[in-house]
């Protein structure tokens, strides 16, 4: 028997070539037989790998120009001795704002992988809650009360102060 619920959300799922009705997934050629739905698959968590090895590169740049910059205050003072610190400190200066920046950009690249992981699972999961509505299963009201009160009960109930003698 072959698995016809989606991976995203948990919904049947007739044709995997074709959008998912329920909560919108992308055809899925490459599905595979017997893959739970119960689990964040982790090929949807892990397209970020070339923002990854940007955010890499950022950082080894930004250790690299802070090696520079002790090589240049060095070789400046043994070279010119104190009369260059004042371009030294100028130019020390223009290094490390330069090495801040690409090393926030480092950081800006991994907070974009966070935030796209943020965003992947929001949909998978708001996808399964759909399907678990559109299923009618226990437990699928939207508020707490829904589940207390059950489904057969009047419109007026949970209002009033207790049962009517009560009042």
């Amino acid at each position: 028997m072959t698995e016809t619920l989606c991976p995203e959300c948990g919904s049947e799922r007739t044709d995997f070539n074709k959008v998912c009705p329920a909560c919108g997934a992308p055809p899925a050629p490459e599905h595979r037989v017997g893959e739970s739905p119960a689990g964040v698959r982790g090929h949807d968590l892990e397209p970020y790998v070339t923002l990854r090895y940007i955010a890499k590169l950022f950082k080894v740049l930004a250790v690299l120009i802070i090696i520079m910059l002790f090589g240049e205050i060095l070789t400046g003072l043994l070279i010119d001795g104190t009369t260059a610190v004042v371009t030294l400190l100028g130019e020390g200066t223009r290094l490390l704002v330069m090495a801040g920046l690409l090393w926030a950009g480092g950081d800006l690249a991994l907070l974009m992988i966070d935030a796209g992981h943020d965003l992947r699972v929001a949909r998978i999961l708001l996808g399964r809650i759909n399907a678990q509505m559109h299923r009618g299963e226990p437990g699928a009201g939207l508020l707490p009360e829904d589940q207390a009160r059950g489904a057969g009960v009047g419109a007026g109930a949970g209002r009033g102060a207790g049962p009517p003698a009560a009042r």
